[in-house]
C-alpha cells in the first residue's frame, strides 16, 4: 500500500524526468542529421538567418534615430510651448474671422497668467540678407525676440553679450550672430562690435551665438537674433500676426498653462462659446509623446515588414525537412516495426525543424549585433543600442517557424505506415 502511494507521488516527477530526457535525445539526434547533412542545413537557414538579422538592424536603427529626436525634443524643454494665430480652413473660405496676434495679446498672457515663467515675442522671417563689407549672406533665418528667448530655447552668447531689456525697450539695432552666419561672411569671432547691415538696415554685432551644430539636417548656426522691437521696425508687415513662445513654471504646469493661455486670448478676440479658437498651442511635452508613439510605430512596421523573410526562411525549411522524411523513410519504418509511436517520431522531426530554426535566429541575432557594431564606428552615427525585446522577439520567430514550417513534415513522417515504410526504396 505505502509503496502503491509512493508510485502515484513519483509519478509526475518520472513523467517530467522522461519528457526532459525524450527531449535531450531529440536534441541530440537532430543535431546528428544535421551534422550529417551540413551544406543543406546551412543553405537551408540563409532566409532565418537574414530575417533576423535584418529586424534586429531595422529596430535598432529607427529605435536609435527615435532616441535621438526624442532626445532633441526634450532638450528644448518640456516647458516649451509655442503659440501663433491660425485660423481653420472653413473659415479662411468664408473670410468670416480677421487672424491676428499682436503684442498687446503676448503682454495681457504675461500679466494674466501666472503660470508662465518667460515669454517672448517671435518675429521670424527665413530669408534675411546679410552684408559685411564686400561679404554678403542671403537665405538668413532672423529671429526678433528678447533677452527670455536665450534661456527658453537655450541659445546663449558665448562671445560677447546677448542684448538685454534696455535694448528690446529701445529697439536698438543690435544682433547676435550664428556662427555659420559668421563664416558665410567670411569673419571670425572679431566682428564683434563692427557693423554690418541687414536688409539694408544697420546693425551693431554684440555677440556671437555658442555653436550648436547640426540636427536632423538643419543648421542651428544658421541664424542671427535681434530685439523683437527692431524686428517689426525692420518687417513692419510681421507686426499684425506675431507667434510667442511660453515656458512655464515647471512641467507639471504645462497644461495649466496652456489652458491660461487660451482663456485670456479667447477673451480678448471676443470668442464665443462654441467657436473655434484663432490661434494654435504647440506644446512640447505633447511633441515628446507624439515623437515617442511614431517611433514604436515605426519600429513595430519596419520590424514586420522585414519579417515577412522569416516566412520565406519558414518555407525553405518545410521543403527540405519534407525531403528529409522521404530520405529517412526506411528509418521511418524500422522505428516503428520496434514499438516507436507516432508522437516520437513526429517530436523528432518537429525538434530537428525546431532546432534548425533556432540555429538560424541564433547566427541572425550575432550577424545583427555585429552590424550595429560595425555602424557605431562611425564617426556621425547616433547611438545604436539593440533592445533585448528584439532580441527575444526574434529568437522566439524563429523557434515558432520552426514549429509551424515542421509540422506538416512531421505529421507527415508520423503517419507513415511501417510495412510500406520499410518497402520504400
Amino acid at each position: 500500500m505505502i509503496r502503491r502511494f509512493g508510485n502515484i507521488l513519483t509519478a509526475p516527477f518520472r513523467f517530467a524526468s522522461g519528457m526532459v530526457s525524450q527531449t535531450f535525445r531529440n536534441v541530440a539526434t537532430a543535431f546528428v542529421q544535421l551534422w550529417a547533412n551540413k551544406g543543406r542545413a546551412i543553405l537551408t537557414t540563409v532566409g532565418i538567418i537574414i530575417a533576423v538579422s535584418s529586424t534586429i538592424t531595422v529596430v535598432a536603427f529607427v529605435g536609435g534615430f527615435g532616441k535621438q529626436m526624442t532626445e532633441m525634443v526634450q532638450g528644448y524643454g518640456t516647458q516649451f510651448m509655442m503659440v501663433q494665430a491660425y485660423a481653420p480652413s472653413s473659415d479662411k473660405r468664408r473670410g468670416t474671422r480677421r487672424v491676428r496676434l499682436d503684442i498687446a495679446d503676448i503682454e495681457a498672457v504675461r500679466i494674466d497668467c501666472p503660470s508662465i515663467r518667460r515669454i517672448t515675442p517671435f518675429v521670424y522671417t527665413p530669408n534675411g540678407e546679410i552684408t559685411f563689407g564686400n561679404e554678403k549672406a542671403d537665405e538668413i533665418p532672423v529671429r526678433g525676440v528678447t533677452e527670455d528667448y536665450q534661456t527658453i530655447r537655450n541659445f546663449h552668447a558665448d562671445v560677447g553679450r546677448f542684448f538685454g531689456p534696455v535694448d528690446v525697450e529701445a529697439a536698438a539695432p543690435v544682433m547676435v550672430l550664428g556662427r555659420t552666419v559668421m563664416k558665410r561672411l567670411g569673419a571670425d569671432e572679431t566682428i564683434v562690435g563692427e557693423q554690418v547691415y541687414l536688409d539694408d538696415n544697420r546693425f551693431l554685432v554684440i555677440g556671437l551665438l555658442e555653436e550648436k551644430g547640426g540636427n536632423m539636417g538643419e543648421d542651428q548656426d544658421l541664424t542671427v537674433m535681434i530685439p523683437y522691437t527692431a524686428a517689426i521696425k525692420a518687417y513692419p508687415n510681421l507686426r499684425d500676426s506675431i507667434p510667442f513662445l511660453a515656458e512655464a513654471t515647471t512641467p507639471e504646469a504645462t497644461h495649466q498653462a496652456a489652458a491660461e493661455i487660451t482663456h485670456v486670448l479667447r477673451t480678448r478676440h471676443g470668442l464665443k462659446p462654441g467657436q473655434r479658437d484663432d490661434f494654435r498651442i504647440s506644446r512640447q511635452d505633447q511633441m515628446v509623446k507624439e515623437f515617442e508613439n511614431i517611433r514604436n510605430i515605426a519600429s513595430g512596421m519596419l520590424a514586420g515588414i522585414v519579417s515577412i523573410s522569416l516566412i520565406v526562411g519558414g518555407i525553405g525549411i518545410m521543403n527540405v525537412m519534407l525531403v528529409s522524411v522521404t530520405e529517412r523513410t526506411r528509418e521511418i519504418g524500422l522505428r516503428k516495426s520496434i514499438g516507436g509511436r507516432r508522437r516520437d517520431i513526429m517530436l523528432q522531426f518537429l525538434t530537428e525543424a525546431v532546432v534548425l530554426c533556432v540555429i538560424g535566429g541564433s547566427i541572425g541575432v550575432a550577424l545583427g549585433y555585429f552590424a550595429t557594431y560595425i555602424a557605431s564606428l562611425h564617426p556621425q552615427m547616433i547611438e545604436i543600442e539593440v533592445p533585448l525585446w528584439a532580441v527575444a522577439m526574434a529568437l522566439v520567430s524563429s523557434a515558432g517557424a520552426g514549429v509551424v514550417f515542421g509540422i506538416i513534415p512531421a505529421f507527415k513522417a508520423a503517419i507513415l505506415h511501417p510495412i510500406e515504410a520499410l518497402r520504400h526504396e
